[in-house]
């Protein structure tokens, strides 16, 4: 399809469907080469499962390799991303439409048909449209055999609606609400269980949609480098760094290209806000030492660089993965000049729970900590699928170990920020909690910044949503070293 005849991304009524007939090219019909658009889609989905990559980082690779701009980049993109975050949902339905079980198919036509389906299913793409090109797509990069077989399902999926089909293969709401659940907002079983004992199970459903729902492009300010009225987009509600773009890409703005501001979720704004604005205990008048334990990427790294030069103060940050801090490095270096930002004290590759630091040494700590991601499900839709319970031992360990080190780090009356990506307790308050039960030097104490309904799991602490506050669903902790 030209850009010009190419449905635009959007969900379709739920009301009952219109037969649309055969598709214009049965399988045997058709040579025309895959849709640039759709084989985007199809590559970002096969470095997903096959590298485990992140679709939006792989993303803008495939785009730019393939020279999609405008209407089919944000075609292709919707495709992609939809298609992961209705992962569960489309599988469901296709189970429904196939006469073997979903792993007997082979992995390369599951993913044709799980794209074929969100475009049937979930954007305003005639039928016929998705089906011949999903069997051109089938042909080009799976074979002439399968082809058949694409089609043939894609037909029996355009039978019903998506909500007709989620009545038809989810288990009554009344009876097993997360069996439901996991059909009709596409997320596994044990990661609604988990997000119902943070949230709630009076808010679960609005939590789980909310991750469904693609997130604006929200920028900061780095300040000192960048003024908000220089990105802008309309202010964060919160931070007064950030702003929600309205239109464009983030790359067609002279603060972002020259790394004078970046892209960054407000939520992750605030954490690095939280710990620059924390009260300290004063042993001295000497330079403040910040270090940000666990860097990688560096976005909360340079915001917080950026608001230590306005204390007068210095950040070093450490990152375990070296590759990882390149990318710390980059993000606080001055582009134009070709050195390191104000407010930085350098980028060491290190392992958090050994670092080559000596001691109460700094005077607050970060600690973003690895973990499930579960509280951004809304820009990383496959984290859901690739997480599993085990997961939540190891990294749980990892994020205990990581803290109780950074206290070590920091000097008495200095403060250590806790945060997750993640509103799962155990890595939340357990992880918190073990800390304070195992240590006579540190106390909790009270976030400073003001967010409406972001009352955490332990007194004091901050737990934001993406249904409540439109940001990642991130906690945060404020302890300080005592004596």
């Amino acid at each position: 399809m030209s850009p010009s005849n190419r449905a635009q991304p959007g969900r379709r009524s739920g009301s009952g469907r219109r037969p649309q007939g055969p598709p214009r090219s049965g399988p045997r019909g058709s040579t025309k080469p895959a849709d640039p658009a759709r084989l985007a889609a199809f590559e970002v989905l096969k470095a997903v499962r096959v590298d485990e990559a992140y679709a939006n980082l792989v993303l803008p690779h495939v785009l730019g390799r393939l020279g999609l701009e405008g209407r089919d980049a944000a075609f292709a993109t919707e495709l992609a991303s939809g298609t992961l975050r209705q992962q569960g949902t489309y599988d469901a339905v296709l189970a429904a439409c196939i006469d073997r079980p979903l792993a007997k198919v082979e992995a390369k036509v599951l993913d044709v048909l799980r794209l074929g389906a969100h475009q049937v299913l979930s954007m305003r793409v005639p039928d016929h449209a998705a089906i011949s090109t999903s069997v051109d797509l089938t042909r080009s990069k799976v074979g002439q055999g399968p082809a058949g077989f694409v089609n043939a399902v894609l037909r029996k999926v355009t039978r019903k609606s998506l909500e007709e089909w989620v009545a038809e293969v989810a288990p009554a709401r009344e009876k097993d609400h997360d069996g439901w659940a996991a059909v009709a907002f596409s997320h596994p079983r044990w990661v609604i269980q988990r997000l119902a004992e943070a949230v709630g199970r009076d808010q679960i459903d609005a939590l789980l949609e909310a991750d469904n729902v693609p997130p604006s492009v929200t920028l900061v300010a780095r300040p000192g480098r960048a003024t908000v009225d220089e990105l802008g987009g309309t202010p964060t509600p919160y931070s007064p760094f950030g702003v929600t773009l309205d239109s464009g890409s983030p790359a067609g703005i002279a603060a972002v290209a020259e790394g004078r501001a970046g892209v960054q979720d407000e939520g992750s704004q605030l954490v690095a806000i939280a710990l620059a604005e924390a009260d300290l205990d004063r042993q001295d008048s000497g330079t403040e030492s910040w270090l940000d334990l666990c860097a990688g990427p560096g976005g909360k790294s340079a915001l917080l660089a950026a608001l230590a030069a306005q204390q007068s103060a210095v950040l070093l940050a450490n990152e375990r993965q070296p590759h990882r801090a390149g990318l710390v490095l980059a993000n606080l270096t001055d582009r134009a000049a070709g050195t390191q930002v104000a407010g930085t004290a350098g980028v060491v590759a290190g392992d958090g729970t050994r670092p080559p630091f000596k001691d109460a040494t700094f005077d607050r700590v970060l600690v973003d900590a690895p973990c499930t991601g579960l509280g951004a499900l809304r820009r990383r839709p496959e984290a859901r699928w690739r997480r599993a319970t085990a997961d939540l031992d190891v990294l749980v360990d990892l994020q205990r170990s990581l803290l109780d080190r950074a206290i070590d780090l920091t000097r008495p009356g200095g403060v250590v920020l806790y945060a997750t990506c993640s509103p799962v307790l155990a890595e939340t308050k357990g992880v918190v909690q073990s800390v304070l039960e195992d240590r006579s030097d540190v106390t909790l104490e009270p976030i400073g910044a003001t967010v409406p309904d972001s009352a955490g799991p332990m007194a004091g602490t901050m737990q934001l949503w993406p249904h409540r506050h439109g940001t990642d669903a991130m906690f945060l902790a404020l302890l300080r070293r005592t004596p």
